[in-house]
């Protein structure tokens, strides 16, 4: 209990720094966080006001508005907070190899680290495999990152080529969203089991990742916007 108790002021202050991080950067968040928490307060009591329901009845009505607003409350928060980091960190290297490692869950493999790289521009590929296949994510621009994708269809069709393959670009002339990404991931067609997940991902590795001279990643849940000027 003394260990709870010790941890419990440490997640209040987390919340309370996102909380301000996400305030100083996004003028909507206060008034939607307002809106979320007493949207539902009023709108329980209104109820409870024109069923004429008794004094008991009404007290647990409004106490049920109130969880409902906290809970709402703490999913804007938890929104807002997430749009301004990944506004944050999009178009910078290594940006979607954090996403990668943060944002999926479940029967994927996949590494924060690119598995094809342009030392140069830095631009980069990202291999993801799932139930969908291989996914292949590119970042940097459609023209200058092309060739590099190329390369990497042939080795991934090399190695397992009956296995449906996917390619994700995402940079400053995409439509795709670096929020989005791991969405648009799970929305694929899956035709493989979690076996022959597992078995593709096994023979990939025989691959190997490129040697970086960029981040391993960003974090979107803990970069730290800057002040607005």
């Amino acid at each position: 209990m003394a260990r709870d108790s010790e941890k419990e002021p440490g997640r209040l202050k987390t919340m309370w720094s996102i909380f301000q991080m996400t305030r100083r950067n996004d003028k909507l968040a206060l008034p939607l966080m307002l809106l979320a928490f007493f949207g539902p307060i009023i709108v329980v009591t209104v109820l409870a006001i024109v069923f004429r329901q008794d004094v008991l009845f009404l007290v647990l009505w409004i106490i049920s508005g109130v969880l409902i607003g906290l809970m709402l409350m703490m999913m804007t928060l938890t929104w807002r907070a997430e749009k301004i980091a990944f506004a944050q960190i999009e178009g910078r290297p290594g940006a979607v190899g954090a996403v990668l490692k943060n944002g999926l869950r479940g029967n994927w493999t996949t590494s924060e680290m690119p598995v094809g790289v342009n030392p140069r521009t830095q631009d980069a590929v990202y291999r993801a495999v799932g139930k969908p296949g291989v996914v292949l994510i590119a970042e940097g621009p459609k023209e200058r990152v092309a060739r590099l994708l190329g390369e990497e269809q042939r080795k991934v069709k090399r190695i397992v080529p009956n296995v449906p393959v996917h390619v994700i670009e995402v940079g400053p002339d995409s439509d795709l969203e670096l929020r989005r990404l791991t969405r648009s991931m799970r929305r694929l067609k899956k035709t493989l089991t979690r076996a022959e997940v597992m078995a593709v991902a096994n023979r990939l590795t025989s691959l190997g990742q490129a040697n970086l001279p960029i981040p391993k990643g960003i974090d979107p849940r803990r970069v730290r916007p800057g002040r607005p000027r």
